[in-house]
């Protein structure tokens, strides 16, 4: 392929990626605010702390990510405009680097899969460090494959990728090592590369006992809430298998393939290890296979250079065609998309402009404790200090704490109880709802979306406050964002941005 037909490919791509950004910008995750709110205690002086004062728990999985917003907190900067624009410079990265990677129709394959899959934009607007993670990592595999082809390459980059990778996801450690491996044992008689090993352990087991001393743990709190769910594990193998077929046979199919088997073994072990630990989980948040998309570069790699590799090139421009063409499809109807596609608006009128009235109720300094299962945009933006009683930010609830018992201890001043109905639930995310909300008074019902509801319940001495603060904040909200429109709806997503 030409200098220029690249250049060509390149900017047809990038008009491709605007345009899919452009659709998914509303959307944001409930999730991206708790890393949010470490980040924003980090930039106050306080430490990387759920709960400023309280006991330090880990309830997020993306330390760097965490660093990187805390350092724009201290400048006072939106961190959602700060992880979108960071996710947006690293989904252009991961665009130059598929189409810099392969040539001819494998470079056509490899970048237009990418482009086409609709996930990209809605994990590039997420809030959460999904895009960042598979762009490190497709850039340390296609270090790993310029070492296979004897190219010359930065021998501090390895090292540098692999530490950036286990910062973003504690199993990015391993996800990076197939590739990190292969680089060093090509390398192992430079010098440089040695101190670069050594570099990466002193400084990667120095994070690890810091986080272990200051967190008391040796992961981080939301895999002992998480992990070992294996029946969910399998059912996640499965969608991720059918959803993205043809990369993954396409991508093994380099391992019989002669001059290609070593590459091929290279890309499917690094696609192995970045799905094992997902495999043994009980997933939450896997919207749009949100887990699956940490490895979804690696696999448009794989098949572009597959697709070059056959060699006719009506029989590969065939093949390539097939399998951009089957991910552009099960991303369009992937399951869920209608609520992720609406989620963006939803959360505004519902979790942010609840956490906002918080923020605004007259309720005093040390009267200002919530209990919240939804543990994001509402303690984010009340900055009231709050029990996560899905345990993602409890320690003892992670480790098997009653959440009824420890709300009904902790006796806070809010208690938000989320339903799926109109009615209220006896029960929810393990929460004795009559038991925990003894004594309080309902003082607001906030419709998120069709079958969901947030139910504000405050004791009695701040009711007034609350409900007046609470109600002002979600009707000003519900008559902005798609007022009266809850329905889980393509349409209402299109209708929003054609402007009806």
């Amino acid at each position: 392929m030409s200098k220029a037909a690249r250049s060509g490919l390149l900017l047809g791509l990038a008009v491709l990626f605007a345009f899919g950004t452009w659709l998914a910008w509303a959307f944001v995750i409930d999730d991206a605010f708790i890393t949010f709110r470490y980040s924003k205690h980090l930039a106050e002086g306080f430490g990387p702390v759920w709960n400023v004062g309280g006991d330090a728990v880990e309830g997020f999985t993306n330390f760097a990510w965490m660093l990187w917003h805390g350092l724009f907190a201290s400048f006072g900067a939106d961190l959602l405009t700060v992880a979108k624009v960071t996710s947006l410079v690293f989904g252009g990265v991961t665009l130059v680097l598929l189409v810099r990677a392969t040539d001819g129709v494998g470079a056509v394959v490899a970048g237009t899969a990418f482009v086409l899959f609709l996930p990209t934009y809605f994990h590039l607007n997420s809030g959460l460090e999904t895009v960042a993670f598979a762009a490190v990592l497709l850039r340390l595999v296609i270090v790993a494959l310029h070492v296979i082809d004897e190219d010359r390459v930065f021998d501090w980059e390895p090292p540098l990728l692999l530490l950036l990778l286990a910062m973003l996801r504690p199993e990015g450690l391993l996800a990076g090592l197939p590739a990190f491996a292969v680089w060093f044992w090509y390398s192992r008689r430079i010098p440089t590369a040695r101190w670069g090993l050594g570099a990466l352990v002193v400084v990667g087991a120095g994070y690890f006992l810091w986080r272990w001393i200051y967190y008391g743990q040796l992961l981080p709190n939301t895999f002992y809430v998480k992990f070992g769910d294996v029946a969910a594990g399998s059912d996640w193998a499965g969608r991720t298998a059918l959803a993205l077929a043809p990369l993954l046979v396409l991508t093994l199919a380099l391992l019989v393939v002669k001059g290609l088997w070593f590459k091929g073994l290279l890309l499917s072990l690094t696609v192995a290890a970045t799905y094992a630990p997902y495999a043994m989980s009980g997933l939450t948040m896997d919207y749009l296979h949100r887990f699956a998309y940490h490895a979804f570069p690696v696999l448009c790699l794989g098949a572009g250079i597959a697709v070059a590799a056959i060699g006719h090139r009506l029989a590969s421009a065939a093949v390539g065609a097939v399998a951009v063409g089957w991910v552009a499809v099960t991303g369009a109807t992937a399951q869920g998309l209608p609520t992720i596609a609406n989620y963006g608006v939803d959360l505004q009128r519902a979790h942010v402009a609840i956490g906002q009235g918080l923020a605004e109720s007259g309720v005093p300094e040390e009267a200002r404790t919530l209990a919240v299962s939804d543990a994001g945009a509402i303690p984010y933006y009340s900055d009231w200090r709050s029990i996560d009683y899905i345990g993602l930010n409890d320690e003892a609830i992670a480790h098997g704490a009653d959440p009824t018992t420890v709300v009904s201890k902790a006796r806070p001043t809010v208690v938000v109880v989320t339903s799926y109905r109109q009615e209220l639930p006896d029960e929810m995310y393990g929460l004795d709802v009559p038991a925990a909300t003894a004594g309080y008074q309902l003082v607001a019902r906030i419709q998120m979306r069709e079958d969901y509801w947030q139910n504000v319940f405050v004791l009695p001495q701040w009711a007034p406050q609350v409900s007046t603060a609470v109600t002002a904040s979600t009707d000003a909200a519900r008559l902005t964002y798609d007022p009266g429109r809850y329905e889980l709806t393509i349409d209402r997503w299109l209708g929003r941005l054609s402007g009806r």
